[in-house]
């Protein structure tokens, strides 16, 4: 009998922790800058359907960048995991080095909320990964959890090219280059279908009209043009 409670104590905590983090992470909903009802898209288009033409082609887009990405490719993809400003702007900021402390907390209030709102999206469609809807695809960056529709990635990447180049416009090319390359590397890694992509682009662009209208973003966006490096300056 004792060994049986010791056998049943032990397998119970082998399960509870699994079963604790069976979901790889949690996504906070917060409202600094705008409410929950401004955070909601319901007129957001829907991916495209199973098995439609759209939905095929990006399946074949996977696949192509599966026979020709290289392990540097991945290694670049899976370092900006977990898509903060720094990994996706780190190298060429315009603010000065290390981040002032008083950006990187607007930066990540501002990935906080954004964060939220694709997930309300994501639980609108609930499109699974690419590689749970066809078993010939093998994702570079690991078969992560959570959904796919619109990538998260894609709509925090460009939502800091938006901020930037409205504080630096004349480096605006540079920025949303940089945010189309983080987008890209989703796919590249296999986590994404293409169309993920986009739709993160459209949510991250309505986003933005949205925040900019908030008293609180705009304090906060004039707190961080103050700490941009001066022009000319050196990093």
């Amino acid at each position: 009998m004792r060994n049986r409670k010791l056998l049943l104590a032990l397998a119970l905590a082998l399960f509870v922790p699994f079963s604790l983090f069976a979901e790889d992470w949690v996504i906070p909903r917060t409202t600094y800058y705008i409410t929950s009802d401004q955070q909601k898209f319901p007129d957001f288009p829907a991916p495209p359907a199973a098995g439609s033409r759209a939905d095929l082609l990006d399946l074949a887009v996977l696949k192509s960048w599966q026979r020709k990405r290289t392990p540097e490719q991945c290694a670049k993809a899976n370092a900006a995991a977990h898509a903060g400003y720094e990994e996706f702007f780190g190298d060429i900021s315009p603010f000065p080095e290390p981040l002032p402390e008083a950006a990187a907390v607007i930066f990540r209030r501002v990935k906080t909320e954004t964060d939220g709102a694709a997930a309300d999206i994501k639980e609108m469609f609930k499109r699974p990964r690419p590689f749970l809807r066809d078993a010939s695809l093998e994702p570079c960056l690991g078969r992560l959890g959570g959904l796919s529709y619109p990538s998260g990635h894609a709509t925090i990447s460009r939502l800091f090219a938006l901020m930037l180049a409205d504080l630096a416009p004349s480096r605006k090319k540079e920025f949303f280059a940089r945010a189309d390359q983080a987008a890209l590397d989703r796919v590249i890694g296999g986590v994404h279908h293409p169309s993920d992509i986009e739709a993160g682009k459209k949510l991250a662009d309505r986003l933005y009209k949205v925040y900019r209208k908030s008293p609180v973003f705009k304090a906060d966006m004039e707190t961080l043009r103050a700490l941009l490096v001066k022009e000319g300056a050196a990093r």
